[in-house]
């Protein structure tokens, strides 16, 4: 599996969470296999500066990701990721590591974290 995390600095497993997501300036995918992770690689957003409605989920499908792991979400992204059939935790914080981690130990729920109005321009 594929895990997909938008993050603020490329920093491998120490990257930390954006709090933005499709504005993140980078997204760590993580490949997971038996409760191990086997690979993390960050890579550039190339749509933070665009913003168009719909293109980062599908970027970050098109990495083959079937989970997402953010901080906050517009209620938009979330529904497109639901079509696309890719799970989202919100509401997660720290580093890729701590992220992937606590995830893997079972102790990552959804908290339904929605982006406040200030931080969601469009």
């Amino acid at each position: 599996m594929i895990i997909a995390i938008p993050v603020s600095e490329n920093k491998g497993k120490d990257s930390p969470i954006s709090e933005h997501f499709g504005r993140a300036p980078y997204f760590a995918f993580v490949k997971v296999e038996n409760d191990k992770v086997l690979d993390i690689s960050v890579e550039e957003n190339p749509l933070a500066q665009d913003h168009i409605a719909g293109a980062v989920p599908n970027f970050v499908k098109e990495k083959g990701a079937e989970l997402v792991i953010v901080r906050g979400i517009g209620k938009r992204a979330f529904s497109i990721f639901e079509t696309l059939g890719i799970k989202v935790i919100r509401g997660a914080s720290g580093t890729v590591e701590e992220v992937v981690n606590r995830y893997l130990a079972g102790q990552l729920r959804d908290l339904d974290y929605e982006v406040r109005e200030k931080f969601h321009h469009h």
